[in-house]
């Protein structure tokens, strides 16, 4: 079964194939140009539409859906940037208003242009971006669209004035007439007429091509002409300009001749004179360079000197850092002590009799600490000592380096005046003779050489100045290490009144617990007599055994738990402090035992 898609582009390709044939024998039997009323050629753009609306993509609008062409016809503007004058002045008709209108009313204007087949031919070949408005069956994206294109070229050979502002082209109705395609009578007898006519059109043809290319070629010589012209026109200026520099470059030859000779003359009487003023020169210059040769060993000399001198400094920081962390990790095992002598206190609070040994050994670990002190402070003095003499030395080298600056700023100067002296000789007689250009090449290379004798001095001042400055951050490092030892020391004597106070607690606590302890031997000696006593009942019991006064809430009960005898409150005035409890207890003044104490008999 046959595709209908391809049945239909085949009958568009034949239609099409018709109509050009039968516009252009048509044309060329009419041999004039064609209007917009003709009828062969709005059979034409009919056929056009239909080939160009086969396969075409509906498009939603806000109201319906959309089926023109323009869409792909607008797309040739982006593509041939000639075809950007027609896109234009389709637009800007006044009488269009539907996409359809300003598509014929585009085509119509292609044909005129004679450029409908390169449009057309542009699209064609950018398949991706038709295939945005196209079905892939449709006769524009197969291979009659080329085809079509093709036939197109032919129609160059017609020439038509279309009046495209008047026209109705929205309402147009596309019908295909048939009956003009049918073979007639007529059609078969002019066949010689058709023949005749082909070949007039192939040599207008040849005419116009020709015509095109005589057209560019004179151009291109219009252009030729008109810049050998400017470039005529530049070369009698610059030769213009040439001749007038010749001429003044000869007076001024003449000039410079004459100056030359009066030069020479000057010259010749004033190399008399230099060369007196020379060999005084010369003779300076030696005295100067023993000079500089005798102060150049002088600087070596004292540079040896300061790096010994830094040398013994280095290596009495070295002693002085060691010390430094002596002092450190001592201090650190002053504060080990003292968090032991404060777990010791912990453990005193336990054990109440072990109390004479930690004692013994906080007392052996104070006097340690003492002679540690003593020794630090022997160190201080003589760290305090050496600071002094370093600071001494330091006085001593920045007095030598002033010396060695105002030397350097002498020799600088000579050096000038010798330069300033030397230069302008130099360039007077080095422009005017060979002889005299020798003797100052001589001088320029003892002045080089001097200037590296001068170089070498200043780089050894400047190791100076930098050996200096590092000798006073070293010291600057002392002065620092100092504080912190005199901080370290206030931190010692802290540490010392601290434990000081703590070992008069651990004292007095030591005297309270011994009496204390003796107490308590005491009572338990008077609980072993006693035992075996009955206690008093407290409805027996009325009176205080003491004072022999009634009990009442004043005078409250106070029992004793080991003989049993009662007690008011303020005839049971002993107390004595415990380590369990944080108050003192009432004790019995005949078996020193604990009182417990009573609610009166007559209370509730």
């Amino acid at each position: 079964v046959k595709d209908p898609t391809a049945v239909e582009r085949a009958n568009l390709l034949n239609m099409a194939k018709l109509s050009i044939k039968g516009l252009i024998e048509s044309a060329l039997s009419f041999g004039r140009t064609l209007d917009s009323d003709y009828p062969p050629l709005q059979q034409f753009f009919v056929v056009m539409e239909h080939c160009l609306k086969h396969g075409l993509k509906v498009r939603k609008s806000f109201l319906s859906y959309n089926k023109t062409i323009w869409g792909p016809l607008e797309l040739v503007e982006k593509l041939y940037p000639e075809a950007e004058e027609i896109a234009a002045s389709v637009r800007d008709l006044p009488g269009l208003k539907t996409p359809l209108g300003r598509a014929r009313a585009w085509l119509r204007l292609a044909l005129m242009q004679k450029k409908m087949a390169d449009y057309l031919r542009c699209l064609i070949i950018q398949r991706d971006l038709l295939s945005e408005f196209y079905e892939y069956h449709a006769l524009m994206m197969e291979e009659e669209g080329a085809v079509i294109v093709g036939l197109l070229v032919g129609l160059n050979v017609i020439d038509a004035n279309l009046c495209v502002k008047g026209e109705d082209l929205d309402s147009q109705v596309g019908v295909i007439d048939f009956s003009v395609y049918l073979k007639s009578d007529d059609d078969i007898g002019g066949k010689e007429r058709n023949v005749q006519i082909a070949a007039i059109l192939d040599q207008k043809n040849y005419v116009e091509e020709l015509n095109r290319q005589l057209n560019s070629t004179v151009s291109s010589l219009h252009a030729r002409v008109d810049s050998l012209e400017k470039s005529n026109t530049k070369l009698i200026e610059e030769l213009a300009i040439a001749k007038n520099n010749i001429i003044k470059l000869q007076e001024e030859n003449h000039q410079l001749r004459s100056e030359n000779t009066l030069i020479l003359m000057k010259t010749q009487h004033h190399l008399e004179a230099t060369k007196v003023d020379v060999e005084a020169e010369l003779q300076t210059y030696k005295h100067s360079r023993q000079g500089l040769d005798e102060m150049y060993n002088e600087a070596r000399r004292q540079l040896r000197e300061e790096a010994q001198l830094r040398q013994d400094m280095e290596n009495e920081l070295v002693v002085q850092v060691s010390m430094k962390h002596e002092i450190e990790l001592a201090m650190k095992l002053l504060e080990k002590d003292i968090h032991e002598k404060q777990d010791t206190l912990i453990g005193l609070r336990q054990q109440l009799d072990e109390v004479k040994a930690i004692n013994m050994e906080m007392y052996q670990k104070l006097q340690v600490s003492e002679d540690a002190m003593k020794e630090k402070n022997e160190i201080i003095s003589r760290l305090e000592d050496k600071t002094n003499q370093i600071n001494a030395a330091m006085k001593q080298l920045e007095q030598r380096l002033q010396q060695a600056e105002k030397a350097q700023m002498e020799a600088e100067a000579e050096d000038e005046k010798l330069k300033q002296e030397y230069v302008n000789k130099s360039e007077s007689l080095q422009n005017e003779f060979s002889q005299k250009e020798k003797q100052l090449l001589q001088l320029e290379t003892d002045l080089k050489i001097e200037k590296e004798w001068r170089q070498t001095l200043e780089d050894d001042l400047q190791k100076e100045k930098e050996t200096v400055s590092h000798l006073r951050t070293e010291t600057q490092e002392i002065v620092n290490l100092k504080k912190e030892f005199l901080k370290l020391q206030k931190k010692n004597k802290q540490l010392k009144s601290i434990c000081e106070d703590q070992e008069a607690a651990l004292q007095e606590l030591a005297s309270k617990l011994s009496e204390s302890k003796l107490k308590i031997e005491d009572i338990k000696e008077a609980n072993k007599a006693l035992q075996g006593q009955v206690w008093l009942k407290d409805k027996e019991a009325t009176h205080c055994k003491l004072c022999e006064k009634e009990f009442s809430l004043s005078k409250r009960k106070h029992h004793c738990r080991n003989c049993g005898e009662i007690f008011c409150n303020a005839c049971s005035d002993n107390e004595l402090p415990l380590p369990s409890s944080p108050k003192p207890v009432r004790v019995c003044d005949s078996c020193h035992a604990i009182l417990i104490q009573r609610c009166s008999s007559n209370v509730p």
